[in-house]
């Protein structure tokens, strides 16, 4: 007995019947919302602008702007709750009034998009264009907390925080950006999402109608209730069955990031070569690593390929590289070493090739200038060869570096004249090293080695 009391003291903090409102009151209201016209036609105008922009700006804030202003739940209600009922003029409508709205919300944001500068797809949309059996949960417990608050006296907050969780117009919005950009993948994968929260947000109605058991307005037979709700089942069973593909992918995938991470770190040092960088592409299942260090082994491969089945991985999906070997930075760092000394020596024969072009034409200019100085001192003499010359001795290795003089005088020069001129070349030249050589030549010699 006491049992059974604390039960029915328990169902009855779950009990609804105390805080519903007058049925014709919830008719009245789920009617209201269920028109586009007026009021609720230019706020669905304003939301529609919103969403897409905040979509096309990657803008959070703004995207659950567009969710709380949406006029979307409307419709949506007044199907479940005409299906609930059995009420088929009220269904025709309120799917009439909800294919306008999803008409208008599509031509609208495929418009905006298509003259949007901004074409990049950014978080906010890819989030939209992937549904999965999350999304059908979203939709469908956030729809009762809509529909319960609906029926309720105390309305609450509940109908804001519903808009924003099962978020009519962002997918709405993604589809017009599929359509604006031709990414046929973002249209259909976004509608498909709006279609699971359309469908589970209204089965969510049915149940909470026909739970609070809401009066018929209409007469039906048994046998139209019956192909009623063969037809519920199956909307349900089709969309189900993919959302609960793409929900099993999603896990496989998060599950695969997850082990992917875990290899990754037990393998980021292999062998004395270092993890430089990794690619995990969680659709294909394959990761490729980039090591630096020494060349990798088969050893070291293989000791990956291990680490990857020890955490669930496909060791053929994994892909091995080299970025740097320690190796081949020495074999480079050894050739421009050979490179650098190879031009050090070139530039030294260089050098040397240039000072024995210097020294050539030094001696070259070196006779014509001796000869201009020597003129002055003495006219007479009109011709002078300057050349370097090595001498040997004998009991010496060593050579003697000479400077020998031949001069041409057209008059014999007297012995102190020769000795005067014999001093000033050795001061000249700063050295004793000297061999000077006179001859007399006649005029015509002197006017052929002019020439010459």
């Amino acid at each position: 007995m006491q049992t059974r009391q604390i039960i029915k003291t328990i169902l009855n903090y779950f009990n609804l019947d105390s805080e519903i409102d007058d049925f014709e009151r919830i008719h009245e209201n789920i009617l209201k919302d269920l028109e586009f016209k007026g009021t609720n036609l230019w706020i669905l105008m304003f939301a529609i602008i919103v969403a897409s922009v905040g979509l096309n700006m990657n803008s959070t804030a703004v995207v659950i702007g567009a969710m709380l202003i949406s006029p979307l739940m409307g419709p949506i209600n007044g199907m479940g709750y005409s299906v609930a009922t059995y009420n088929f003029n009220l269904f025709r409508r309120s799917l009439k009034n909800y294919g306008f709205a999803v008409f208008a919300s599509l031509i609208a944001s495929t418009l905006y998009f298509s003259i949007s500068p901004i074409s990049t797809a950014h978080s906010e949309l890819l989030a939209r264009t992937s549904p999965t059996i999350y999304d059908v949960l979203i939709a469908f417990f956030g729809g009762l907390a809509g529909i319960v608050a609906i029926t309720s006296k105390q309305k609450g907050n509940v109908i804001p925080g519903v808009a924003i969780a099962t978020a009519l117009m962002p997918p709405l919005c993604t589809a017009g950006y599929g359509l604006a950009t031709g990414q046929f993948t973002f249209f259909f994968g976004a509608l498909f999402l709006f279609t699971i929260n359309t469908v589970f947000i209204a089965l969510s109605s049915v149940l909470i109608s026909q739970i609070l058991k809401f009066p018929f307005r209409t007469l039906v037979n048994e046998e139209r209730k019956k192909m009623v709700n063969r037809w519920i089942s199956a909307v349900i069973i089709i969309i189900l069955i993919p959302s609960i593909y793409f929900g099993y992918s999603l896990v496989q995938k998060e599950k695969f990031i997850e082990n992917a991470e875990l290899f990754i770190k037990s393998v980021d040092i292999i062998g004395g070569n270092y993890l430089l960088n990794q690619n995990i592409q969680p659709g294909k299942h394959e990761i490729t690593l980039v090591y630096g260090g020494h060349s990798i082994t088969d050893s070291d491969k293989s000791r990956i390929y291990q680490k990857a089945e020890d955490y669930g991985l496909d060791k053929n999906l994994i892909a091995i590289k080299e970025g740097f070997s320690f190796s081949e930075a020495n074999s480079a760092m050894n050739e421009n070493a050979s490179l650098n000394e190879e031009i050090v020596r070139l530039k030294t024969v260089i050098n040397n090739m240039e000072k024995a072009r210097d020294s050539v034409l030094n001696r070259e200019l070196m006779g014509q200038q001796l000869l201009s100085e020597i003129n002055v001192l003495f006219p007479e003499v009109k011709y002078c060869s300057y050349s370097e010359a090595k001498g040997f001795n004998t009991g010496s290795d060593s050579p003697t570096l000479y400077s020998v003089l031949f001069l041409g005088s057209e008059q014999p020069l007297d012995p102190d004249s020769e000795q005067k001129l014999q001093q000033w070349i050795t001061t000249r030249l700063e050295t004793n090293n000297i061999k000077l050589i006179i001859q007399p030549i006649n005029e015509n010699d002197s006017k052929e080695n002019s020439d010459l």
